[in-house]
Order: structure tokens, then sequence, then C-alpha cells
């Protein structure tokens, strides 16, 4: 197993802790994690890629040793785009870099491909969601909207407290819930219980649910106006190859999520994985390693 290099990286508002493996030098890819993660989501996947690539995975605003602002304004979108184009600046000033999500680091790699496509070689997500086809899917899928219920839960004033009673239990159970978590050994649950007790971690953390513009009807109820699908369609193409990986086990994001997403990408690779779920970066890292590997390769 590789040892990861730390480093910290000043973005002008916020300081982010990062993780890299693979020489300086080869071919950038930039790993984003989702929520409750933090960089370990990708060491997996890093250490089989890192002969042939360097990996870098910060921890995003709020979570684990990274910055955490307050407020919920500091999680909106556009300040988690500015905190990557200030990390590739510095890693990668002259050429594009491969740039990989997973869950809201989904979110935030699909806001910048669409920002800045032409820093954006290839766009790859792994069980992550474009945000038109999303809430179209919350909208219309009774099965997601049913699904992203947790959503609303995780918003809710005082989540942080019952996401951290008991030992993170909750928390620890919504993971469960999502995908097979076989993963989970003792020493990835306490590693993960580092990360969401750092101070003020678990506020930071839900402030991106508090802040996005997602809407989650309840079951039943009529859908509202979105801001999100008042976008035209150039505003939220994908322009560069891309690469969906879907593990189709997953509980939290169903089938309605990719299956619109043709629409925003006319270069778009859909694989999809039986027997992984929402959590397939530890599901099946080297599935996902190779998969990125023959993409860039031939993309």
């Amino acid at each position: 197993m590789s040892a990861p290099e730390f480093f910290a990286v000043d973005t002008g508002e916020v300081t982010l802790n990062c993780a890299a493996l693979g020489a300086p030098g080869k071919p950038l890819v930039i790993c984003l994690h989702g929520f409750p993660e933090y960089w370990a989501a990708w060491r997996a996947v890093m250490e089989a890629l890192c002969k042939d690539f360097r990996l870098v995975a910060p921890d995003q605003r709020g979570f684990n040793l990274s910055s955490k602002p307050e407020g919920v304004d500091s999680y909106r979108a556009r300040h988690m785009v500015a905190d990557l184009d200030k990390l590739a600046e510095q890693l990668s000033p002259d050429q594009p870099f491969v740039l990989a999500g997973h869950d809201w680091g989904a979110s935030v790699a699909y806001a910048y491909a669409f920002a800045r496509p032409e820093r954006v070689s290839h766009l790859i997500i792994a069980n992550g969601v474009h945000p038109a086809v999303f809430q179209r899917a919350i909208f219309e899928d009774e099965g997601q909207r049913a699904a992203s219920q947790y959503i609303n839960t995780l918003r809710a004033e005082g989540a942080e407290a019952r996401m951290a009673a008991d030992g993170y239990r909750r928390t620890l159970r919504m993971i469960e819930g999502f995908s097979k978590t076989d993963w989970m050994t003792p020493e990835t649950r306490s590693e993960y219980v580092a990360a969401w007790s750092q101070p003020g971690a678990m506020t930071a953390m839900l402030n991106w649910y508090r802040a996005s513009p997602i809407i989650v009807p309840e079951p039943g109820a009529p859908s509202e106006e979105s801001f999100v699908l008042t976008l035209p369609d150039e505003a939220v193409a994908v322009r560069m190859p891309h690469l969906v990986l879907w593990g189709e086990d997953d509980e939290a994001l169903r089938p309605a999520c990719v299956e619109g997403l043709p629409r925003y990408a006319p270069s778009l690779v859909v694989r999809r994985v039986p027997g992984a779920g929402h959590w397939i970066l530890h599901e099946k890292p080297a599935l996902v390693a190779q998969a990125i590997r023959e993409f860039v390769a031939t993309g």
C-alpha cells in the first residue's frame, strides 16, 4: 500500500488539505469525495492508478482537515468551483486535467465542467448526479423522490446533533442504507469518525445540503418551480468526454438519475456495474481504476 503525500493549498478563501499519490509530471487526476466522506474515499482507487497518474484528492471545504467557514452561503456551488479552480491552477496551470467525482464530489465536478470546460480533458463520475437530471428525476420518478427524502432530514434544524449522537450511529446507519458496507473495517470506521469529529465538521458537511438549490418535495406533493430546471441546456452541458460508472445497487440514486443524461452529454459512456452500490469506490476500486485508465487512454 502506497503512502500518500499530504500538503495544504490556500485558495484565498479556505485552506484545503490534500492527499496525493503518483509522481509529479504524470497526467493529473483530481478526485473529489462526497458526503459523509473525505479524501480517503478515493484512496484505494488512487493506489491502483498511481503508477500511471498523479492523483490529488482534497478534503473539500467543510470536511475533515480543510477549512470550515461558517454559514450556509459558504457552501454554495460557486465556492467549491472556485476552490477547485485555485487547486487546479496550482497543480496544472497550463494543461487540462482529468476530473473525477463521487456523490457531492460529482456535483462539484459537474459544476466545474460547466464553468471551465477548457480545463477538463475528461470528466469521470462515480455514482453521482447531473443537477438537471437529478432534479427532474426527483420531480418525475416516485422511486427517486422517496429515496431522496433523506436530504430533507439532513437539512433540518438540529441535524448535526442527531447525526453525531451515540458515536455517529445515524451517520453510520445512513452509509449502510445506501449500499453494502463490507469494506467498513473497524480501522476505516474509526478514521471516518475521526474526520466527522473535527470541530465544526458535521455542521459544515450538512451545510452542503442546506445550500443546494435541489428541491425535494414530499412523496405525493406537487412539484415546485426549480431554478435548476430553468437553466438552458447549454449552461449545463458536458462538452468533454464523459464517463459515468454506475453501481446498480445504489439505494440513494436510482436509475432515473442517469436515464436523462445523454441530453446534456454528447460524448457520454455509461458503464453499469452489477453488484456495486453507492460506495462503488470502496466496493470495486480495481474496477473503477481500470475503467478510468481505459477511458483516459481512448477518450
